[in-house]
């Protein structure tokens, strides 16, 4: 059972990447949740450049993020990308969801790196 729901993710994360892909002009916001954490990278896919790279394992999160639901965790990320990305003179972005529902951490995460000052 396990194994089919991780296939399906990869199934759905294919499909929507065949269409979606990141340029200079507007890189590509890519989120991984596993079970205990969250990353975050902004990807220029035209050089195959990442830009920006953020997850709960960053120090300056770990220190914030302690005791704290992932949920949190996952709006101190959002945060983090946004600076970083902003600081890298980006300011629009395609979001890629990775093939994972947009609920929960994943919607967290999209909606502080928008209130970070992203545009997607």
């Amino acid at each position: 059972m396990e194994n089919e729901k991780r296939l399906a993710r990869h199934r759905r994360h294919k499909r929507t990447r065949a269409r979606m892909a990141g340029t200079a002009g507007r890189p590509r916001l890519c989120v991984f949740r596993s079970l205990n954490h969250i990353y975050a990278q902004v990807i220029d896919d035209s050089k195959g450049h990442t830009l920006a790279a953020s997850s709960t394992l960053n120090a300056e999160i770990k220190s914030k993020a302690d005791g704290k639901a992932k949920t949190d965790k996952a709006k101190l990320v959002g945060k983090l990308i946004a600076k970083q990305a902003l600081s890298k003179g980006v300011k629009e972005v395609v979001f890629d969801r990775g093939g994972h529902k947009y609920h929960g951490r994943v919607k967290a995460l999209a909606e502080a790196a928008r209130q970070g000052g992203l545009k997607f």
